[in-house]
């Protein structure tokens, strides 16, 4: 049983990591990327018009043209260690996507094990719907109270954020499973208190609304962030589903 689960923990983590760290250098990195040049002050949201130049409409004078030669060759000599930071930094968010994928496949499978125990046939299609319960569950729900958080953004505290996130998750996680596998009203009356008491309860939030990066790039970012982890968990669930389905054919 556990080299069962752990097959299908294994291949469905891996193949969901491999699709997230594709999917987000395609569509999320260029974003965070963005945010970080506003939260540093490289750029400045509603900065304004053009860099001014001369008020007699001649070029800058011998010496800011010097000064310019200096930052231009200073920029070039730093070139090669920017690039050995940037290879490094996309080195750790690929490890990091590892970790995390491995870790949400086992918590799947495990979810599989305990409908095993309760007589229930996991099959492919089957994994699929709990993949997408899983984003539900450990990302769609949480997002409607704190919402991914693009650097140059304002948050609430860690620690506080921490425990709302994981009441939200175990919540939504217990809601999601009375509501599909329960029986009687009682069950899904419960069910549904669940899925709602961390948003009545609300999340920790900040006294106002500010930051420095657009509040444009901030939602496109948080869109792109759950378009992608829908198709990882999808995809998650649908490759643990049909691992465990052959482990348990024997084929």
């Amino acid at each position: 049983m556990f080299q069962k689960m752990l097959t299908s923990a294994l291949g469905a983590g891996c193949a969901a990591w491999l699709l997230a760290a594709v999917l987000h250098f395609a569509f999320v990195q260029e974003y965070i990327l963005l945010g970080e040049t506003y939260e540093t002050g490289a750029a400045v949201h509603f900065a304004g018009a053009a860099p001014q130049t001369a008020e007699d409409g001649h070029s800058h004078d011998a010496g800011d043209a010097a000064h310019s030669h200096d930052e231009a060759a200073e920029a070039g000599h730093d070139d090669g260690s920017a690039d050995a930071a940037h290879t490094t930094r996309n080195l750790w968010t690929v490890a990091f996507f590892g970790l995390v994928y491995v870790a949400y496949a086992m918590m799947l499978v495990a979810g599989f094990g305990l409908a095993r125990a309760y007589g229930m046939t996991i099959t492919e299609h089957q994994g699929l719907l709990w993949g997408i319960a899983g984003f539900a569950a450990f990302q769609l729900a949480p997002a409607m109270g704190l919402a991914p958080e693009l650097p140059g953004t304002l948050a609430a505290d860690l620690g506080d954020r921490q425990i709302w996130w994981w009441g939200c998750v175990a919540a939504t996680a217990t809601g999601l499973g009375l509501l599909a596998y329960g029986r009687g009203v009682a069950t899904v009356a419960l069910g549904a208190v669940l899925l709602a008491a961390p948003h009545v309860i609300g999340a920790p939030g900040v006294e106002g609304f500010s930051g420095v990066a657009p509040p444009e790039v901030s939602a496109a970012f948080s869109a792109r962030v759950l378009g992608v982890a829908l198709a990882v968990w999808a995809l998650m669930g649908w490759v643990a589903g049909y691992l465990w389905s052959r482990e348990a054919s024997g084929s």
